[in-house]
């Protein structure tokens, strides 16, 4: 194919948007993402308005060659919001989202983030379930499967998925549901952003009119193996309505530990229950009941206020690297070498994170979707987290040691949305998904315009 020169400024006439070059004020500002480490300088960022800008900006990139970058909320690990030498397409200002509480619909634009569906689902009484930061974009989460706090109980993102819209290589918008583009529709459920632009999510909702039971309880790292233990035991039995992450990490200044353990490494068991809450009280006391806890601070929360907490922990501006593994049980030994592997942890911000699965994730087969984690008990993640530049080296290695030390008893798996790493990552990233993949891409982008991301090339 040949390829027409890109030209910016004939861009900048044909959309509604606004267009950024390396000449123009606001472009730095505009090309900076979530993870600090990320610093690419792309021909030209597209702030579309509309899914016209959408398809006009993606038919330029096209043209001329360019890779595309597609921004949602810019917090991928990964940075593939942006691209050196290609067109970002942001849709920063594409955020809206509206409710039809009558059939438990909530439809989100591409920039959504988290905060902008959880408010508006919750005015209705309602949910749709998500991940754990507020910032975090809906598009990158939802298209790399996407589970949190209610995931037990709801199912993943991607699972709550009615209908995308979604503008493709050629710059043709459609929508994609069960009956048309059935290909697609399995693709789009864990396959990432490998196939277009979704500029609009339909999910069904979930009632949710009253708090949920959230917080943490805080133990010594001394006492994390024994602890771990009980936890791993008090998981197998739980309820769905009931979700457990515990991370490895240092104490921040939090209210209810005293001033001696700020600082401190320590052990957080994050619980979140979905439900009655005098219910929820009562399969909870048997965790927070494990071994010496020196903090405990979980109360009826506020849904929003809980999908918030962590915010400060994940905020904008630390440099990050992280690795993850998926575990179908936790035996002690993958146990011990979390908690020896905490103890080498390079930076205070740094943590190694435990997300609980299971649950309504399991309820769709493996298969069903382009996910790849059905089946999963846990994913644990060593999270790098720095500030300093002359630490790169350092704190990145820390994360692929930690990774690999892991990987013993891991299904070989990583998730999608935690994984930094993009060379030759669709095999790892998506498991048996990635042939089936490969001919969706083949039918819906063969010029694989769309190769920012953990790239799936065409079959053939």
């Amino acid at each position: 194919m040949s390829h027409q020169q890109f030209d910016p400024g004939a861009l900048a006439c044909a959309v509604a948007g606004t267009v950024l070059t390396p000449a123009d004020a606001g472009y730095d500002a505009a090309r900076t993402v979530w993870n600090a480490m990320i610093d690419r300088r792309p021909a030209a960022i597209v702030r579309v308005r509309d899914d016209r800008d959408v398809c006009t900006a993606v038919r330029a990139a096209a043209r001329a060659g360019l890779p595309v970058a597609i921004r949602g909320g810019g917090h991928n690990i990964g940075g593939l919001a942006v691209c050196d030498g290609g067109l970002v397409v942001d849709l920063s200002a594409m955020r809206g989202v509206s409710v039809d509480a009558a059939v438990r619909r909530v439809e989100a634009q591409g920039g959504a983030q988290l905060r902008d569906l959880d408010a508006a689902a919750q005015r209705e009484g309602l949910i749709v379930p998500g991940g754990v930061v507020s910032s975090t974009g809906v598009a990158g989460l939802t298209l790399g499967g996407g589970f949190g706090w209610l995931s037990r109980s709801c199912g993943l993102a991607a699972d709550n998925l009615v209908s995308l819209d979604l503008v493709d290589g050629s710059g043709h918008l459609f929508t994609v549901d069960a009956g048309h583009h059935p290909d697609l529709f399995w693709a789009l459920r864990g396959g990432g952003g490998n196939f277009g632009v979704v500029t609009r999510f339909r999910f069904c909702a979930h009632p949710l009119a009253s708090d949920v039971l959230f917080g943490p309880t805080v133990h010594r790292m001394g006492d994390a193996a024994s602890v771990l233990r009980e936890y791993r035991d008090f998981c197998a039995d739980a309820p769905r309505e009931c979700c457990v992450w515990a991370d490895l990490c240092t104490a921040p200044p939090l209210p209810f530990l005293a001033p001696e353990h700020h600082g401190e490494r320590v052990l957080i068991l994050m619980q979140c229950y979905r439900g009655d809450l005098a219910e929820g009280e009562r399969v909870l006391a048997p965790l927070r009941g494990i071994g010496r806890p020196i903090g405990d601070a979980v109360a009826p929360t506020p849904f929003c206020e809980a999908q918030a907490r962590l915010d400060d922990t994940y905020a904008h501006g630390a440099r990050n690297h992280w690795a993850s593994q998926s575990y179908a049980a936790l035996d002690d030994d993958t146990i011990d070498r979390v908690v020896a592997l905490a103890g080498t942890m390079p930076t205070d911000e740094s943590d190694i994170l435990i997300c609980q699965l299971g649950g309504a994730i399991d309820d769709v087969a493996p298969g069903e979707t382009a996910y790849p984690h059905r089946g999963t008990a846990f994913m644990v993640t060593p999270g790098a987290r720095w500030r300093d530049p002359d630490d790169d080296a350092r704190c990145v290695g820390w994360a692929r040691e930690a990774g690999r030390r892991l990987a013993a008893g891991a299904s070989g798996r990583a998730y999608v949305n935690f994984e930094p790493e993009t060379a030759a990552s669709a095999p790892r990233v998506f498991g048996a998904s990635v042939d089936r993949l490969r001919q969706v891409k083949r039918r819906h982008d063969p010029g694989n315009v769309f190769r920012v991301n953990h790239n799936v090339a065409p079959a053939g």
